[in-house]
């Protein structure tokens, strides 16, 4: 049974966990003193295993964003033009790919998590389903608009040679766009039922194929610059195989995984109310960081305050990195226990989760701190840049630490099922306080690249205190979605 999986030992374990909080006893004081005891060992006993959760997820989403990384390195060494080009369409994908296919798996994260803690096992397969669906559809419609992104990039003011070579370089990756859309929806799958360990493994296998292939095709045949988009399509969808064929004959998703079924087109349409949310929730947060790296570009010395800028949004990505495996610990364990009909649980393990991210933040920002001129000589060494970033160190370490307490509240929200809420949020405090500030700041005063830095921290510390006010102030008991569970189970199921 897929309940008493050790997979599982996470979620069920964790259902007794009581925080530290200190509570009266009416049998004396010596009982007193004990209870507390037990809850800190309590408390002490969620955090690691909210934190061996969180590991594994970190490993894999480094290792599945490096695919297209190396490949953009490889295709650098080419020429400046190959590494402009490259680096262009990688953040096209990024902005236009990534960010969507994460956003709309987000929905599965309230599904299967909730269906999961309910013990509805066979829902989990359909969502899934639903899910793949959804991302089809979208990969569809964002693999059409690449057709014409030389003529998008040139209206963004690109170089002509750099947006024709960067829409060459979307064009042989493209393939990858729709292996990546089903990517995002069985890590999701996986995710809800606390499957993470081997998910580091499978994550770390395409990465190592990857590496020889593309090697293969850029430097040992006569594809050279386009063997880059070519190896990262082939290699996400040797990773799309791997899991399919986990999921597919792992015994421990017997329950979960039933096969193919045709009752997961009439789940396509309520799982869009929760993706299309969730999506914006992540592109209105990533599509800001764009944005300031733009505006920067408009600024005088442009090469100058452009590199520096961007510098700083690869720090805040790599930080959301490290901090991505507790957001996916608060989904999971909210959602799991949310379904379960425990909210008074499931508020204890996001404060719990809370915390450890505040902490988590504080050891990145301390080391940032103190090592920041090493970690500029990894980026430039450009004696300009580098003493400007050391000015600006303190703005990114703040912009770190709250983007570490918001991160794990919007995982809170996903396991909520209130994408909506989070997407309103952002939309106002990036784009209508952040932004705007970021403006007048970064154009009308002479502080330029920090002027851009202090708006958007301005941004972060509405939208997180917003977040953290709406998560703390919810009525929990109410936050469950209603899973329709009856009418699937005389469906066909498809083989």
């Amino acid at each position: 049974m897929l309940a008493s999986n050790s997979n599982n030992s996470f979620h069920d374990t964790a259902t007794t966990i009581t925080p530290p909080v200190l509570l009266g006893n009416r049998e004396g004081g010596e009982d007193t003193q004990q209870q507390q005891q037990e809850r800190h060992e309590s408390w002490w006993k969620e955090a690691k295993r909210q934190l061996l959760f969180s590991l594994p997820m970190i490993l894999t989403n480094l290792f599945y964003n490096l695919i297209t990384l190396v490949s953009v390195m490889l295709a650098g060494h080419l020429g400046n033009l190959q590494l402009a080009g490259s680096t262009l369409a990688n953040s096209w994908f990024s902005g236009t790919g990534v960010s969507l296919m994460v956003g709309l798996s987000g929905t599965l994260e309230t599904l299967c998590g909730q269906g999961f803690g309910a013990k509805e096992y066979q829902m989990l397969g359909i969502y899934l389903q639903s899910s793949c669906i959804i991302s089809l559809v979208f990969s569809i419609i964002i693999s059409m608009i690449w057709f014409y992104t030389q003529h998008i990039l040139v209206l963004l003011h690109q170089s002509q040679d750099i947006a024709k070579t960067a829409a060459l370089y979307l064009k042989f990756l493209f393939p990858g766009l729709f292996a990546y859309g089903f990517l995002q929806n069985i890590l999701r799958f996986l995710q809800t039922q606390s499957v993470v360990t081997p998910l580091a493994i499978l994550s770390a296998i395409p990465l190592l194929i990857h590496i020889g292939i593309a090697y293969a095709l850029v430097e040992k045949t006569g594809l050279g610059f386009v063997g880059a988009p070519i190896s990262a399509s082939i290699s996400l969808w040797i990773a799309i195989v791997l899991l399919a064929l986990y999921v597919m004959f792992g015994k421990k998703f017997k329950l979960t995984w039933k096969g193919f079924s045709t009752q997961s087109f009439h789940y396509v349409l309520p799982s869009l109310k929760l993706a299309l949310p969730s999506a914006a929730m992540v592109c209105l947060e990533y599509w800001a960081f764009e944005v300031l790296i733009f505006l920067a570009g408009l600024m005088p010395d442009s090469e100058i305050t452009t590199s520096l800028m961007a510098i700083c949004a690869n720090t805040e990505f790599i930080a959301s990195m490290i901090t991505y495996g507790l957001s996916a610990a608060a989904s999971t364990r909210v959602s799991n226990e949310l379904g379960a009909g425990h909210p008074n649980r499931a508020n204890r393990a996001m404060r719990v989760t809370l915390t450890l991210s505040v902490l988590l933040g504080l050891c990145f920002v301390l080391t940032l701190v103190t090592g920041h001129n090493i970690w500029i000589q990894m980026f430039s060494s450009n004696s300009k840049i580098r003493e400007e970033f050391a000015s600006i160190t303190p703005l990114l370490a703040i912009a770190i630490l709250l983007d570490a307490v918001q991160g794990v509240l919007s995982g809170v929200i996903r396991g909520c099922g209130r994408q909506h809420l989070a997407a309103y949020v952002n939309l106002a405090t990036l784009y209508l306080i952040g932004l705007p500030i970021s403006c007048l700041l970064g154009f009308k005063t002479n502080l330029q690249v920090k002027g851009l830095w202090i708006g958007l921290i301005c941004g972060l510390v509405c939208q997180t205190g917003a977040l953290l006010f709406f998560t703390w102030h919810a009525n929990w008991s109410n936050l469950h979605l209603p899973l329709d569970t009856d009418r699937h189970r005389d469906q066909p199921i498809i083989v």
